[in-house]
C-alpha cells in the first residue's frame, strides 16, 4: 500500500489511544472483554472524551481497565485505521515504563504480562505484528491500515528512532 492508496481526504470519526506498559522485557497486555476488539489481546486504551488530551485519556483508560496509573508516558506512534464499514479511527500509541498500583481484572479487561518474545500476535489485531515489536525496541512510527471487519486489506508503516 502506498500512502496514495489511503483515502484522501481522511478525517477520523473516532479518536482513541493505546498504552503499552513495559517492565524490563515484558509488556502488560489485556484480554479485552468489551467494545471494539472484544475477545482479542491488546494494550489497554480507548476513546477520548470531550475536552481530553490523548495523554489524559490514556491515563484514564488504563485506570478504568486495570486499576493502575501509568507513569512516564511517552508518545510512540500514530495508527490510522480505515474500515470498509466507514469507521475511520485515529489512535495515539503510548509506552509507559512504570505504573502505580497492581494490575487488576475488571469487567472490561483481564491483564497479563508477556515477554517481548512471547507476545501472542495470533490472538491480536492483524496490524499489531507490523509495528508493536519495533515500538517495544524504541522506534517511533506512523502507520496506516485498511480493514474489512477483522481482515487487514492493506498496510503502510514508517519507523524512526526516538
Amino acid at each position: 500500500m502506498s500512502l496514495t492508496d489511503f483515502p484522501e481526504p481522511w478525517e477520523p470519526n473516532m479518536v482513541a489511544n493505546l498504552v503499552f506498559i513495559t517492565r524490563g522485557k515484558e509488556v502488560l497486555l489485556i484480554h479485552k472483554k468489551t467494545g471494539l476488539g472484544a475477545g482479542k489481546i491488546n494494550g489497554p486504551g480507548g476513546k477520548l472524551e470531550h475536552g481530553e488530551t490523548a495523554e489524559e485519556a490514556a491515563i484514564r483508560e488504563v485506570q478504568e481497565e486495570l486499576h493502575v496509573t501509568p507513569k512516564n508516558l511517552r508518545e510512540m506512534g500514530e495508527l490510522h485505521f480505515d474500515f470498509v464499514d466507514g469507521l475511520k479511527l485515529h489512535c495515539t500509541v503510548f509506552q509507559s515504563e512504570g505504573f502505580d498500583g497492581e494490575p487488576t481484572e475488571t469487567r472490561e479487561a483481564k491483564p497479563e504480562w508477556f515477554h517481548f518474545d512471547e507476545i501472542p500476535y495470533d490472538r491480536m489485531w492483524a496490524d499489531d505484528r507490523y509495528w508493536l515489536p519495533e515500538m517495544l525496541q524504541g522506534k517511533a512510527f506512523r502507520a496506516w491500515f485498511r480493514f474489512n471487519g477483522e481482515q487487514m486489506l492493506s498496510r503502510k508503516v514508517l519507523f524512526r528512532d526516538c
